[in-house]
């Protein structure tokens, strides 16, 4: 691999360009821009597509879908989405509320079958469709990933609802980004089609899009297109599933999301089925709920089915990200102007910033961001807790396999000490019993958060070490909310597992 950084760069121009001509000129500051962002990056590969007016106006790959093996990135080159995913995923789910299988404001375990979301606090009936959707069900952001031969232990979605589909929050209280909602939005898809989540999006969604280097992970026949992914020190990562496939397991290249900008933006192509009414269309991007961004800047971030939407450039734009280990992709779509552009890459971060230089050669009037526009500094949370949250605090950590205990000692000063966790559960791998202090401690009306090198001995958490991050809520006089599992090690993301917790004050 040492000389693939320069190598790369030779290989820059795509098969896509031969055959644009002349209309690929107007992007030759871009491929410049490309060409700086991988160098400086180190990214391996890359790809891009862009259109407008119902047109795909350019789509090249640069750089390397396989350093090893040197296999050149193209327009048709499959990268992993990450949780561009996700947008995809509500398209299904679309699908089955336009056939009147799915109501979006009814509640999720209805479609579930035995799998049903349960909830420490609220309703979880209140977790709507709708709510999974948007990201205010009152989940957290469960994710695990497994490497190479760990898939083997990779759980079914039954066992990943089993023991992560708990609402540590009321439904519709607040806007909280969950992988694992995700996750049980393509559970929903495969208990009310009938097919597996991969088989309802490959035949029900993609090919009747025309988008036939799309699906889950890489469907049988596909496998020679992918792009190979690579950790943060550009080493290649062995393939690696993650245990909610509908969150940020699906693939796809930039030529298949430029067919899907397209028709997302009511620009269907003759050979494009129509698998969305232009109101289904409409709806996934007409209730927004607020992220939390000032309001009035152009940072300020709402989101609707499957989609983020915010003011960019002097347009509304509505978009999804997505980013994971060796994974770094962007979908925007400029629907005033009838324009997108989508970028996939093969390093984590890898298609950061590009997409507002891409808009900007296909709108020459896209404002380039200046300081006026930024968002205002937003407050840093108080260093001190009120008096109601001083004091020490019991309670229990609710896991799928039992209790465990936690305190907490909270001081006027703003330290916070932690303790979790009883006899070891598993050799080689015990809870820390003595106290720590707790890191990052914030406090704002109420909540506490923090991190700590404190564990939750679990099954699930035994396979690599991790770290406790804690997320509080005071209601009356019960602190609750939950503790995570969180998991990075060898440059890769393995896990984040939340478990409820309940304390009460001594």
């Amino acid at each position: 691999m040492k000389s693939w950084l320069g190598s790369f760069v030779s290989i820059a121009l795509g098969s896509a360009l031969l055959s644009h001509g002349a209309l690929a000129d107007r992007f030759d500051g871009v491929r410049e821009a490309v060409r700086r962002h991988m160098q400086e990056k180190k990214v391996p590969g890359l790809a891009v597509a862009a259109w407008r007016d119902g047109k795909i106006l350019w789509e090249e790959g640069f750089g390397w879908a396989d350093v090893e093996n040197r296999v050149a990135a193209t327009e048709h080159t499959m990268f992993c989405l990450a949780s561009v995913s996700k947008t995809l995923t509500a398209v299904g789910v679309m699908t089955l509320v336009e056939a009147g299988k799915v109501d979006l404001d009814r509640p999720a375990n209805d479609y579930l079958g035995p799998d049903k979301m349960k909830s420490w606090i609220g309703d979880p009936n209140a977790a709507t469709v709708r709510r999974l959707a948007n990201h205010t069900a009152g989940l957290t952001g469960s994710s695990q990933f497994f490497y190479g031969e760990e898939a083997r232990q990779l759980p079914s979605m039954s066992q990943t609802i089993s023991r992560y589909g708990i609402l540590v929050a009321p439904a519709g209280e607040r806007y909280r980004y969950s992988n694992i909602g995700y996750g049980i939005l393509g559970h929903l898809i495969a208990q009310v089609s009938g097919k597996s989540y991969g088989d309802y999006m490959r035949q029900d969604v993609f090919l009747p899009l025309g988008m036939t280097h799309s699906s889950l992970n890489l469907a049988p026949g596909l496998e020679k297109h992918q792009a190979v992914r690579y950790d943060f020190d550009r080493k290649p990562l062995p393939f690696y599933e993650s245990a909610e496939p509908a969150s940020a397991s699906i693939y796809s290249s930039v030529h298949d999301l430029a067919r899907f900008g397209l028709f997302f933006l009511n620009n269907r192509q003759a050979d494009q089925a129509a698998i969305l009414s232009a109101r289904s269309i409409a709806q996934m991007t007409g209730q927004l709920v607020p992220q939390n961004a000032p309001v009035g800047s152009e940072t300020a971030k709402s989101y609707g089915v499957g989609w983020m939407v915010s003011q960019e450039g002097g347009y509304e734009v509505i978009w999804h990200e997505g980013s994971t280990s060796g994974v770094g992709t962007a979908l925007y779509l400029v629907p005033g102007k009838k324009a997108g552009v989508a970028i996939l890459s093969n390093a984590d971060g890898g298609a950061s910033g590009l997409h507002s230089i891409v808009l900007k050669s296909l709108l020459p009037e896209w404002r380039e961001r200046t300081p006026i526009d930024s968002a205002a500094p937003v407050p840093s949370a108080p260093s001190q807790p009120s008096a109601q949250l001083t004091g020490k605090w019991r309670g229990i950590v609710q896991t799928y396999e039992g209790e465990q205990p936690i305190q907490l000692q909270i001081l006027g000063t703003g330290d916070v000490h932690i303790r979790v966790g009883g006899p070891p559960k598993f050799a080689g791998r015990s809870t820390l019993q003595q106290e720590a202090l707790l890191n990052d401690v914030t406090f704002n009306n109420g909540a506490l958060t923090g991190t700590s090198l404190a564990s939750i001995a679990t099954s699930d958490t035994q396979r690599h070490p991790s770290t406790l991050s804690l997320h509080l809520q005071l209601r009356g006089d019960v602190l609750n909310g939950y503790v995570s599992a969180e998991s990075i090690y060898e440059g890769r993301w393995g896990y984040s597992l939340p478990y409820w917790a309940e304390l009460r004050k001594q």
